[in-house]
């Protein structure tokens, strides 16, 4: 239910490089796959200097329903990933803990309601985040493709 294309919406994050380019953010859409039937083939695209970029990662299933597990390069870098809240046809809230915790907030479309904002926020201060380490990301400027020199297949 999850599969099909997926507007990044917000962020909550205290990461430093989000912070420090937070001016810079851009468009990103997202489409989801299920190859396998239990996996999650996710293709990010969004744009880098002004070229369309897409991103390939695959989640894992992990035990339990909504959960996932994205694996990196080198020792202690994975990523669990919890789908927190989703009704499938308009958005989905997502917890992700590699070093530090993440919440993001994507929708079918590039806008949700003020309700679903609402909710977001509620879960990003119930894992002790706040406003000030969260970010929404342009509703316009979406890449749809990459060519094939900008294509990244990788676990992180």
């Amino acid at each position: 239910q999850l599969a099909g294309r997926w507007f990044l919406v917000g962020m909550a994050s205290r990461c430093s490089n989000l912070a420090e380019h937070s001016h810079r953010l851009q468009a990103t859409a997202v489409t989801v796959t299920v190859p396998d039937g239990q996996s999650l083939a996710i293709s990010t695209f969004r744009k880098l200097d002004g070229m369309c970029w897409e991103i390939r990662q695959r989640y894992l299933p992990a035990r339990a329903h909504g959960r996932f597990l994205l694996k990196g390069r080198g020792y202690g870098s994975k990523v669990d990933i919890v789908v927190a809240e989703t009704d499938h046809s308009s958005y989905a809230i997502y917890y992700q803990k590699g070093r530090s915790i993440s919440v993001k907030l994507y929708g079918r479309t590039s806008q949700v309601s003020d309700a679903v904002v609402d909710k977001f926020e509620q879960r990003v201060r119930a894992v002790g985040l706040s406003e000030d380490v969260t970010y929404y990301f342009p509703i316009y400027g979406f890449c749809d493709s990459a060519d094939e020199f900008h294509i990244l297949d990788g676990e992180l």
